[in-house]
């Protein structure tokens, strides 16, 4: 089960019923299965206290990642900072919507085992977010093609 929330910001305008279907494509290309995915957005403010109480790090993101998963049955909790999603999307100068779908699959990459922290691991992040934003770009449950 996938499931969105929202905490002090208006949910993003998104259908997550494609949404939902196109993150377990996604997770299939990496074999994973999904299981239950708990999405929250928030905005800064919120983001920062939780990155303090849970990670340790006293500066804004746009993403925390919580992994619950067991072998390739993927699993966990996603806070999304929808106001830094908005400033990454102004800064490097692409639609809202683009960004917050790749920071939705993001945190799923995360949880199929891609990390980004260490040498030359960012390039593959970033190559698969590019992959799967393309899945999207051409995915739809109805056959219909749809963009970002």
């Amino acid at each position: 089960m996938i499931d969105y929330s929202a905490q002090g910001v208006e949910m993003p305008d998104v259908d997550f019923g494609q949404t939902s279907e196109w993150i377990r494509k996604v997770a299939a290309t990496h074999s994973c299965t999904v299981g239950n995915l708990n999405y929250l957005f928030m905005n800064d403010e919120d983001m920062i206290v939780a990155n303090r109480q849970f990670v340790g790090h006293d500066y804004y993101t746009d993403i925390i990642t919580f992994d619950y998963s067991r072998g390739n049955h993927i699993g966990g909790d996603i806070m999304i900072s929808l106001d830094t999603v908005a400033s990454n999307a102004a800064k490097f100068g692409v639609p809202y919507r683009q960004e917050l779908m790749r920071v939705i699959i993001h945190g799923v990459l995360h949880l199929c085992g891609i990390n980004d922290k260490g040498p030359g691991e960012r390039e593959i992040m970033e190559a698969n977010e590019n992959a799967a934003l393309e899945l999207l770009i051409h995915f739809s449950p109805f056959g219909e093609k749809r963009g970002l």
